[in-house]
């Protein structure tokens, strides 16, 4: 085994009594530690935001006195021991759920690779909802104690900027990151040079370094190419998230799988799980095949015992959204491993052959599913779709028969709980709440909270969402980068009394965000009633080379500007983590309308429900599931169409009637203390049903039951 050292490359000269401040930044568990955060705002609280949160870049630029006067404050030196102790504590910890439940699987190790980590706003490592669900995955895989180790790509300029022009027209920018602004942590070989691994590609080697984070008890290996072996070319491999150019894609999907493969082998793990979050790293299956092969194995023998640890999670309900590859690019990059692995180059295309109507293509998600043993939908609804789907591979057996079942997808609580809410389950549910994310029974006692503390909260969470529009938009404006429509489009009269609407998402076309503009006059009359006026927020991004959904972006920009609004429609640009965790705390509803069956689970819905917001969503993905008809609304009914524009119009005209019959009376609807008490109810009833259902500790329980512990014990599928 190769011998590793690992070079921590912040150091912040820190007094003495407060040295550990760099102990808890270069460890991620801050992020879903309110307590942890709080030490570094409290010391400079406009810094702090002006560093996006990011203690690494804190501590290199706090000026010292506010460090000593933090140090002079004994309830400042109280907290800090406190959050100190507790994060040793945690990391220290023997009594885990997977110690007390697992102890004789304690030597087991689970590997768990996805093409982006959405960990933090000041770590752009993520486009979107998979990215965003892969860092939550990590995070409790910690608070669980699972001996899961994650591999990914660290992107030197992350996910794009976005600024909307005054048309409403996204232009992206670019952002190069400073890797010493960032809690990586540098490894090294015994000669103190970074450790690396390499992969052949058509005429050349590629290397690429390994980094380290650590996010509480998981580690999290990340590869960059940006190393000087590198082409100017190649060295751009991990500069950015989902390249259009098929090649660069091709090479990235080789790189991650077989090249991630071969890193966790340099750096001493066997794994008996290899978890796929998506097809992106599905050649990793064909290293360790490739592998196996070296101890005398034929290429039947080692597929088949490579396909026992495999497990494949599939995320897209729409083909044309899955990894696809010609067949000319297959024949450029692997002839030589087909040779290595003494099988035909019919033999391996046909390991990945999808037909389409334009021809034969090799296809990641076929791929991974033909060579994993146990394959997820992530929703009850997307494992029908995605049984439909892939039916071909299995066409023996009937479409409810296809061995692809769902674990829907949760969300992790304390990263996008509200401290506020926490602090009021501390309350009124016990401090040990967090021990029963996952136990319906125990989340009978939100009916405890008195409603009044409640609705405080709420008040106070959409206050927050309000004062950060605003200033957000003001700072802008300062800057005289905008002009006042667009500091009107902005938020600059967003107020905290409205009944206020949440919709923020990757703007494809298939999530229809300007649906309830089809009746525009009807839209103003609703949301501009003197009375009870409604407000609407739009946040999202559109893909750089998706051109429909830029246009998407367009058409409700253009909507949010028109004055007939009388600026009760937002749009909040450049959505990230911190913009999404305002939004899901402080709106009263989060809105959602996916053309069904076209959304495989989605999440958002699931963080504002957390924050007590109510869901006002499709029928699709996990809302089918989660609505009973008491903890929120339906937009339409569970139908499927063949006519999109009669799909199109019913599911506007129940946006319309629902809002006007249903949810902005009930809004209204006020006691004699000015609380809307029937609203509340509706509130208790989905913290009570949607909080625990949801939670990314069923979820990773549930990986483990049905997926992890069979593939641990080599048991074939029963399926």
């Amino acid at each position: 085994m190769t011998k590793i050292i690992r070079d921590y490359p912040n150091s912040f000269n820190l007094p003495r009594r407060v040295e550990g401040l760099s102990t808890i930044a270069q460890n991620i568990w801050w992020i879903w530690n309110p307590q942890a955060q709080r030490l570094f705002q409290y010391i400079d609280p406009l810094l702090w935001n002006s560093v996006n949160h990011n203690p690494i870049s804190f501590l290199r630029k706090v000026d010292r006195t506010r460090l000593n006067a933090a140090m002079n404050e004994p309830s400042y030196l109280e907290q800090y021991d406190q959050v100190l102790h507790d994060f040793e504590t945690y990391m220290k910890a023997e009594n885990t759920w997977y110690r007390k439940n697992y102890p004789k699987l304690t030597d087991q190790q689970i590997a768990y690779f996805s093409f982006e980590f959405g960990l933090h706003e000041s770590m752009p490592f993520y486009a979107g909802g998979l990215g965003i669900l892969s860092g939550d995955h990590l995070k409790e895989a910690s608070d669980l104690g699972m001996p899961l180790t994650a591999v990914g790509f660290i992107y030197s300029q992350g996910y794009f900027v976005q600024h909307i022009t005054e048309d409403g027209w996204q232009e992206t920018r670019v952002r190069i990151m400073d890797f010493k602004e960032v809690p990586v942590i540098s490894l090294l070989d015994e000669n103190r040079k970074p450790l690396k691994i390499s992969v052949d590609l058509p005429g050349r080697t590629v290397y690429a370094r390994i980094w380290e984070m650590q996010a509480g008890r998981v580690h999290l290996f990340l590869l960059d190419t940006d190393v000087e072996e590198n082409s100017p070319t190649d060295r751009q491999l991990t500069a950015r998230l989902y390249s259009s150019d098929l090649e660069v894609r091709i090479s990235q999907e080789i790189l991650l799988g077989m090249g991630g493969a071969r890193a966790l082998k340099l750096l001493g793990y066997d794994p008996s799980v290899w978890h796929m979050n998506e097809g992106h790293s599905a050649f990793l299956a064909l290293e360790r095949i490739r592998e196996l092969m070296k101890t005398g194995l034929s290429f039947a023998d080692a597929s088949a015992k490579v396909r026992l640890g495999n497990v494949f999670t599939t995320h897209t309900p729409v083909p044309a959204g899955n990894d696809m590859f010609p067949l000319w690019l297959i024949d450029k990059y692997f002839a030589q491993v087909w040779a290595e692995l003494g099988i035909s180059r019919d033999d391996f295309i046909a390991l990945g052959k999808q037909t389409q109507p334009w021809g034969d293509t090799f296809v990641m998600p076929v791929l991974a599913l033909r060579l994993s043993e146990r394959a997820n939908a992530v929703s009850e609804l997307h494992s029908h779709v995605s049984q439909k789907m892939w039916n071909f591979l299995w066409p023996d057996r009937s479409e409810e028969n296809v061995p692809i079942g769902y674990v829907t997808n949760g969300v992790h609580t304390r990263t996008w709980l509200a401290r506020r809410m926490g602090l009021l389950f501390d309350q009124y549910l016990g401090q040990d709440w967090q021990d029963h994310l996952d136990d319906p029974a125990f989340w009978e006692g939100v009916k405890n909270i008195p409603d009044a503390e409640l609705w405080a909260v709420r008040r106070h969470l959409k206050n927050k969402l309000v004062n950060f529009a605003n200033e957000r938009t003001r700072q802008t404006w300062q800057n005289g980068t905008i002009t006042p429509s667009q500091a009107i489009a902005g938020g600059v009269f967003l107020e905290p009394y409205s009944l206020t609407i949440g919709f923020a998402r990757r703007f494809a076309t298939y999530k229809r965000a300007n649906l309830m503009f089809r009746d525009f006059d009807r839209l103003m009359r609703i949301i501009t009633n003197p009375y009870r006026p409604v407000q609407i927020i739009f946040a999202g991004k559109a893909h750089p080379a998706d051109e429909p959904g830029k246009l998407l972006i367009q058409q409700v920009y253009r909507a949010v500007k028109d004055s007939r609004s009388g600026g009760r429609l937002i749009f909040l640009e450049d959505y990230d983590m911190n913009i999404a965790r305002y939004m899901v705390q402080g709106v009263d509803i989060w809105m959602n309308t996916p053309r069904r069956p076209n959304e495989a689970s989605g999440t958002s819905g699931m963080k504002a429900a957390l924050n007590g917001a109510l869901n006002f969503s499709i029928l699709d993905g996990w809302w089918r599931e989660g609505y009973n008809g008491k903890n929120g609304w339906s937009i339409g009914i569970e139908k499927d169409y063949t006519d999109t524009e009669v799909q199109d119009n019913d599911d506007s005209q129940s946006i319309y009637s629902t809002l006007e019959k249903e949810i902005i009376p009930l809004f209204y609807e006020r006691d004699s203390q000015k609380i809307p008490v029937q609203w509340l109810a509706m509130v208790k009833e989905s913290l009570r049903t949607l909080t625990p259902q949801f939670s990314l500790q069923r979820m990773l329980k549930e990986y483990m039951t049905d997926y992890y512990l069979p593939a641990m014990q080599g048991k074939k599928s029963e399926k």
